[in-house]
């Protein structure tokens, strides 16, 4: 068991679910990964996701999830905590995957509800409680109906929290209001992160913990900046910083992760590719998603060299020529 044990006061804010770069073979890019995580790490997030949804983790085989796992522990050096992405919908192939995060040195797991095969209420139950059973790691539980078909049920959640080893939630439903109703069935210690940007501040004020975020990739200061000014109680601050996000916040929800992995090749930091069968953006979405970035480029969004990268493709947008309509559209 980790020295922390099972305390979970660490988690809150906004974390990164960090995409995986792929070199121009295809192979994973542990470099580029290298430099994603110390990214991250020095804008002062308490925790970065890997091998989840941003980083294809269906797509990588087991050997390529552990020297992932691995190079984040390394890169991490106890200063935050790294959090595996180790669900499957199948339960000994998800003990498996937890096991071997365990091994590499993850500090928690993310364990999604079983997808496709649409279990009941009492075999997700039971399914979490085998991982559980099965190894000592702190296990955060991710529930995103649209992808799996089953939702994670208020009353099974409250059942699985009664233990400690499930210390928190990635809600994925998309519901600002669902903290409200789920803190007088939770232990207080027990974390509540939603896994939508677009509705991250509202889910704060309703008393959520933070974001696994796809938005902080791009913009990891000013996603602190956000929370840190709601934690304060200067909601009028934050809102505004959060509607600046707003189109890149849409922007990047079509296409994930493409739309993140382009974002931040468009900023320098990694190769967009993805693996099949997700592919890379069109022209049209990357049009889109650079014309977002350059709209809050007078906002800090990372380093000197970002904020460059950023004002560069607003002068390039602004010196376009209004495109008429079914003219053939620019790439960014």
């Amino acid at each position: 068991m980790k020295a922390f044990g099972y305390s979970a006061t660490w988690l809150a804010g906004f974390i990164p679910d960090l995409p995986t770069p792929f070199d121009e073979a295809g192979a994973v890019d542990l470099d580029a990964f290298a430099r994603l995580c110390e990214r991250q790490i020095a804008a002062g997030v308490p925790a970065i996701v890997v091998c989840e949804t941003a980083g294809e983790a269906s797509t990588l085989t087991p050997a390529e999830q552990d020297s992932i796992i691995r190079a984040a522990v390394r890169q991490a050096r106890g200063r935050v905590r790294v959090i595996a992405g180790a669900g499957s919908n199948s339960t000994s192939q998800a003990i498996a995957l937890t096991r071997h995060a365990e091994a590499a040195g993850a500090d928690a797991v993310l364990s999604v509800v079983p997808y496709y095969n649409k279990p009941m209420q009492a075999g997700i139950h039971a399914h979490f409680r085998a991982i559980a059973d099965a190894v000592a790691l702190p296990i955060i539980l991710h529930d995103i109906p649209s992808r799996t078909m089953r939702e994670l049920a208020d009353d099974t959640l409250a059942l699985l929290a009664q233990s400690e080893q499930f210390i928190g939630l990635r809600d994925g439903t998309g519901a600002a209001a669902r903290p409200m109703h789920l803190r007088s069935l939770l232990p207080p210690e027990f974390r509540l992160l939603t896994g939508d940007d677009a509705t991250a501040l509202a889910f704060v004020v309703a008393g959520g913990d933070g974001c696994i975020s796809m938005m902080s990739n791009v913009a990891p200061d000013l996603c602190r900046t956000i929370f840190l000014k709601c934690q304060h109680g200067r909601l009028q601050s934050a809102r505004h910083l959060q509607g600046r996000l707003a189109r890149l916040t849409a922007a990047l929800g079509k296409e994930s992760p493409a739309a993140v992995k382009y974002s931040l090749c468009l900023l320098g930091h990694m190769s967009p590719a993805t693996r099949l069968p997700l592919v890379e953006l069109d022209d049209l979405a990357k049009a889109e998603v650079a014309s977002a970035i350059a709209a809050i480029c007078d906002e800090d969004i990372g380093s000197p060299v970002e904020n460059r990268s950023a004002a560069r493709l607003r002068k390039d947008s602004a010196s376009r020529p209004q495109r008429q309509p079914g003219s053939p559209v620019e790439t960014a």
